[in-house]
């Protein structure tokens, strides 16, 4: 699903690049550090953390997206290491990395016991993580119901919701048996030209989207492009759309 985006899921991923920036910074990576970036998409978090000079491996279950990633990190002259790999089950040594970041990305694993596991597992005492979520009441949770109604049936036992991470309760029960755990929430603005192009945009880049509406016959393609627009007028402005997330940033230092 994730690979279906391709490149243009990268232009996605800039339209929320303040909460990836903030996430970052919050970080504080070091020119002598080696960083793991989990879920890493088209790798916009990773390139983010190269210029650094941090030593960067991005790690993702989804081959379309690490092909652009590999193609944009090219472009702007970095070197990272990318390497497919799934969250629940990390292809990498031991306490192998002084920090870990994702940026709305690990929340999306099925099994979110063995995602908190590996993520411990693979950063060394005293390390480093930085993750980045979307708050239960935010926006994308919005979205994510306006195309719903379109999707396939979920299955009889759906796993937890993604947006935990976003809920500190769950983190302090979940990472906090291995971090020492700090939370800051924000909000970021994605900044489109209109709804048609934000439709275009999600359409082309997100997955989720891309598949929903391929899946969909003439008829339901028409009604799901409806809906969207619509939802996304809310956001409208006298100079285009201004889309706005709610997210929260988990900072934790291996125990």
């Amino acid at each position: 699903m994730w690979s279906a985006g391709g490149r243009a899921y990268d232009e996605v991923s800039q339209g929320i690049a303040e909460g990836i920036r903030h996430c970052v910074m919050r970080l504080d990576p070091g020119a002598d550090e080696r960083i793991l970036d989990i879920a890493t998409g088209t790798g916009l978090t990773a390139r983010h953390i190269g210029l650094s000079g941090a030593t960067v491996t991005g790690v993702d279950i989804a081959d379309g997206l690490l092909e652009a990633a590999r193609g944009l990190s090219e472009e702007e002259g970095l070197s990272i290491d990318w390497q497919l790999g799934d969250a629940e089950n990390l292809p990498f040594d031991d306490a192998s990395f002084d920090a870990a970041t994702s940026t709305f990305g690990i929340m999306f694993a099925t099994n979110q016991e063995a995602a908190v596991s590996e993520l411990a597992r693979v950063v060394r005492p005293g390390g480093r993580i930085a993750i980045a979520a979307w708050l239960p009441d935010s926006t994308a949770v919005e979205l994510r119901k306006v195309v719903a109604p379109f999707m396939s049936a979920p299955p009889p036992s759906p796993p937890p919701s993604p947006f935990n991470w976003g809920e500190p309760d769950w983190i302090k029960d979940a990472l906090g048996p291995y971090f020492e755990l700090g939370h800051e929430e924000g909000e970021l603005t994605h900044r489109l030209t209109s709804a048609e192009s934000a439709w275009r945009i999600y359409l082309d880049g997100f997955g989720p989207i891309r598949l929903t509406s391929q899946a969909l016959d003439a008829e339901g393609r028409a009604k799901l492009e409806a809906a969207f627009k619509d939802w996304m007028g809310q956001f409208s402005t006298d100079l285009g759309i201004a889309l706005t997330y709610q997210y929260l940033i988990t900072i934790g230092v291996r125990k």
